[in-house]
């Protein structure tokens, strides 16, 4: 078997590093534009430090932080409506779902790479950014009221105070979805796109063989344990300023 193995890596190697190459960078793609939606749909569920009516102020500044408020609640529904159906509903339906509506909808999206990448972006920033906001509201309050008390507006307390210690709690579990989405990404192969997986798919129909499934399940444990040994590094470095 192990010869066998050595035969298909020196045979088909070329088409496991192509695999690989769409592979990471599909998850670079998804990780990256899916923390920035992610944080973006966390700051819309977390309450921002408003100021307190006061009976002095005038019916416009009342209105304002009236305002305020309203918008708030209507981000936070919106968020987290997002946020349940994505979690909701299986990602090979969602990938299905962006592949095949995007294009009615969006004519110029047709492109079938970026359709995925939409939904892979959609669904990992879902989860990313029930991480981020469990992150920040495990930060102690006191921290932000020591803040606001020496004189820091909500801005400078999230930006100084807040997010510093944010990221030593979310640093792991972002890894951890780093290291999903490099999995995930072999769902990819369903819509024939040419990722690691689907790479194997080819290669075991052509060979008609399922040793081909052996050099790629050892490619994703080599990705995974690799990054996972970086992210772990990471976190000890963060942890050393505890």
């Amino acid at each position: 078997m192990i010869v066998n193995t050595l035969k298909v890596l020196s045979k088909y190697g070329l088409l496991f590093v192509d695999g690989v190459k769409y592979t990471m960078l599909l998850s670079a793609i998804t990780v990256f534009f899916g923390a920035i939606l992610g944080s973006l749909l966390a700051t819309m569920r977390i309450r921002p430090t408003g100021r307190t009516v006061h009976p002095e102020d005038t019916i416009l500044d009342t209105l304002l932080e009236l305002l305020r408020t309203a918008c708030f609640f209507v981000m936070r529904f919106v968020s987290t409506a997002y946020i349940e159906i994505i979690r909701g509903t299986p990602l090979l339906l969602q990938l299905y779902f962006f592949y095949f509506m995007l294009p009615e909808v969006l004519p110029f999206m047709d492109d079938k790479f970026l359709c995925i990448s939409v939904a892979l972006v959609f669904n990992s920033a879902a989860y990313v950014s029930e991480i981020i906001r469990a992150g920040i509201q495990a930060v102690d309050k006191g921290q932000t009221e020591a803040a606001r008390s020496l004189g820091m507006n909500g801005r400078q307390t999230m930006l100084r105070i807040v997010l510093p210690q944010a990221v030593k709690n979310i640093l792991p579990a972002l890894c951890n979805e780093f290291v999903m989405v490099i999995k995930d990404t072999a769902l990819v192969s369903m819509i024939a796109l040419p990722d690691l997986a689907f790479q194997t798919k080819m290669i075991a129909s052509n060979r008609a063989s399922a040793l081909v499934y052996i050099p790629c399940l050892a490619i994703y444990l080599v990705l995974t344990a690799v990054f996972t040994v970086i992210f772990n590094r990471l976190e000890k470095k963060f942890s050393v300023y505890e």
